[in-house]
C-alpha cells in the first residue's frame, strides 16, 4: 500500500479509539469512521495491507503469513509503525485524496491520566503522519464539548465515555478538570466477557466480531422482562467441529456484569471525589453518557439506578469525542484555554 501525504483540510479533530477512528473535518464535520486495526505481514510489520474497514474483514480470517493487529490497545499506542501508517492513510482517505494546500494543525483525544511517555508517542506518531502541530485533549473534556455541554462557567458538568478500550468519567468546570476516572474498561471488556462466558457455559469458542454482534443485537446492562434470544455460532471445544447454541439476552447480562462493574465502580469514585456544590450541579443536570458502549440497552438506566442521578444519553453518542476535538480544532482561542499542550501554536 502506498500513498503520501496530501491535506487540503486546515484543522482536524482526531478521536483515535481503541475500536475506532474518527475524523472531524473542520468545516465538514464527521467524515470517516473506521475500524482502529491493520493487516500486516507476519514477518515484517511496517508491510501494511489493508487499513480499516478493510483490515476489520480480514480478522479471524488470515493464513499465517497475514496478521491483523489493534495498534491502539487500551487507549494508547502499542504498534507506533502502524499506528502512524494507519493515521497517515485515513487521513489521507478523510481528504478524499486530494492535492494538498498546507499541513493542518491536529487535536487529538487522548484518555485521562495517560503518561508522559504514552503523550509523547501520540504527538509523534500524529506528526510523523503529515500533521503540522499536534494538541492533546483529554477524552471526557473534548465529549462533554461534543455533547454540546457549557463548562466554560463555574457550574459543574460531568460525562462519562464509554470508549472501546477505556471508559471515561470527569467533572468538568470553568474549561477544566475537577476530579477524573480512567478504567481500562470497556466494550472490548465486554466483548471478552461474552467470550467466556459462551466458552464456559457451552464449551464453544466464539471470535471477537460474534461476540459484538452479539451483544449489540441482544446485549442489556439491566436486566428486561422481553426475552430476547440469539443464536450462536462458533467451534466446539469437545468436538473440534463448528456448532450453534442459542443464547438468550439474560445470559449476556449476565455476563456483563463484571465489567459492568468495574465502570459502575469508575463513575463512584468520580463522584466521591466531587466537591459538594458541583455535585449539587450534577444533580440538577444529570450525568451526560457518551462514546459507543453507552448504547448498550439500559446502560442509562444502570447508572441512573445506581447512582441516583439522571442520565442523559448525548446525541449522536459516538460522534461527540471527535466533534469536540473538530470544534476545538477550528477553534485557537479556546484551543488555548483548554489544550494540555502549549507548543507548536500555529
Amino acid at each position: 500500500m502506498a500513498f503520501g501525504v496530501k491535506f487540503i483540510s486546515r484543522n482536524i479533530g482526531l478521536d483515535l479509539g481503541t475500536a475506532n477512528v474518527v475524523v472531524y473535518l473542520d468545516g465538514q464535520g464527521i467524515v470517516l469512521r473506521e475500524p482502529c486495526m491493520v493487516a500486516v505481514r507476519a514477518d515484517s510489520r511496517r508491510h501494511v495491507l489493508a487499513v480499516g474497514e478493510d483490515a476489520k474483514a480480514m480478522l479471524g480470517r488470515t493464513p499465517d503469513n497475514i496478521v491483523a493487529v489493534r495498534p491502539v490497545i487500551d487507549g494508547v499506542i502499542a504498534d507506533f509503525d502502524s499506528t502512524q501508517l494507519m493515521v497517515k492513510y485515513l487521513l489521507h482517505k478523510a481528504n478524499g485524496f486530494a492535492v494538498p494546500i498546507m499541513r493542518p494543525r491536529v487535536v487529538v483525544c487522548v484518555p485521562y491520566g495517560i503518561t508522559p511517555v504514552e503523550r509523547r508517542a501520540v504527538i509523534e506518531s500524529v506528526r510523523g503522519a503529515g500533521a503540522r502541530s499536534v494538541h492533546l485533549v483529554v477524552e471526557p473534556m473534548a465529549a462533554a464539548i461534543g455533547a454540546g455541554l457549557d463548562i466554560e462557567g463555574a457550574q459543574g458538568s460531568m460525562v462519562v465515555d464509554i470508549g472501546g478500550g477505556t471508559s471515561e468519567m470527569a467533572v468538568l468546570s470553568m474549561n477544566g478538570v475537577v476530579t477524573a476516572c480512567s478504567v481500562r474498561c470497556a466494550g472490548q471488556k465486554m466483548d471478552e466477557a461474552i467470550i467466556n462466558y459462551i466458552k464456559n457455559e457451552y464449551n464453544l469458542l466464539i471470535g471477537e466480531r460474534t461476540a459484538e454482534e452479539v451483544k449489540l443485537g441482544i446485549g442489556s446492562a439491566i436486566q428486561i422482562r422481553r426475552r430476547e434470544t440469539a443464536m450462536v455460532r462458533g467451534r466446539d471445544l469437545i468436538t473440534g467441529l463448528p456448532n450453534t447454541v442459542e443464547i438468550s439476552n439474560e445470559e449476556i447480562t449476565e455476563a456483563l456484569h463484571e465489567p459492568l462493574t468495574t465502570i459502575m465502580n469508575g463513575v463512584r469514585t468520580c463522584l466521591e471525589n466531587t466537591p459538594p456544590e458541583l455535585a449539587s450541579d450534577i444533580m440538577n443536570k444529570g450525568i451526560y453518557l457518551t462514546g459507543g458502549g453507552s448504547l448498550l440497552g439500559g446502560m442509562d438506566l444502570l447508572i441512573a439506578n445506581q447512582t441516583g442521578m439522571p442520565v442523559i444519553l448525548a446525541e449522536n453518542p459516538m460522534d461527540c469525542v471527535a466533534q469536540g476535538a473538530g470544534i476545538l480544532a477550528g477553534n485557537l482561542e479556546r484551543l488555548r484555554r483548554i489544550t494540555e499542550e502549549a507548543e507548536d501554536w500555529k
